[in-house]
């Protein structure tokens, strides 16, 4: 009997701790992220999404992605925009280019909730590859290759998620590793 309970003690303890384990905040530019907290309030912690935050604030884009929503965010780090030529970025972020900034921005987001379940069954329903209408009115086309998410813009350019799912209470961003261009 003492065996059985010692079994059910250590069966609850381990479904407990998977419990606990699955809920873990992800960690996204050295910061957790809370899918209690709005996509602007987790971006702001990010040590790697400083210039993507300074772009929304120049942009005047902040209301806009701490509201409802949802939003799917394909999010670009630091280093993403480092691979624009020089002076593109302190170019966009001038207040007399805002409206491209605010184009290239709302590029990056879709309207609705889309975790990589939901992109990777518009893939499958594509034949291999899904087409994304942003909130800018643009086109982005996603598929697999192998198990990493690629991203082609309307120019040609070609951005892989490197963290997806970070649930946040008005959406979802995914982190990806190249800036995606508009027409």
């Amino acid at each position: 009997m003492k065996r059985i309970i010692l079994s059910v003690v250590a069966i609850v303890a381990m479904t407990c701790a998977g419990k606990v384990y699955a809920q873990k905040n992800p960690m996204v530019g050295g910061a957790a992220m809370y899918a209690t907290k709005d996509i602007v309030d987790n971006a702001v912690n990010s040590k790697d999404h400083t210039t993507l935050v300074a772009a929304v604030k120049a942009a005047g884009l902040v209301e806009t992605l701490k509201g409802k929503g949802p939003f799917t965010v394909f999010a670009p780090t630091n280093a993403a925009f480092d691979k624009l030529p020089a002076g593109t970025v302190n170019s966009l972020l001038k207040p007399e280019n805002k409206a491209t900034l605010t184009k290239v921005l709302t590029y990056h987001v879709v309207a609705g909730k889309m975790d990589a379940q939901t992109i990777a069954k518009a893939i499958k329903a594509g034949g291999g590859k899904a087409e994304l209408t942003t909130v800018e009115g643009g086109k982005l086309w996603a598929w697999m290759d192998g198990k990493k998410l690629v991203l082609k813009d309307e120019k040609g350019g070609m951005s892989t998620v490197t963290i997806a799912d970070v649930m946040q209470k008005n959406g979802v961003i995914h982190v990806v590793d190249t800036v995606l261009m508009p027409k």
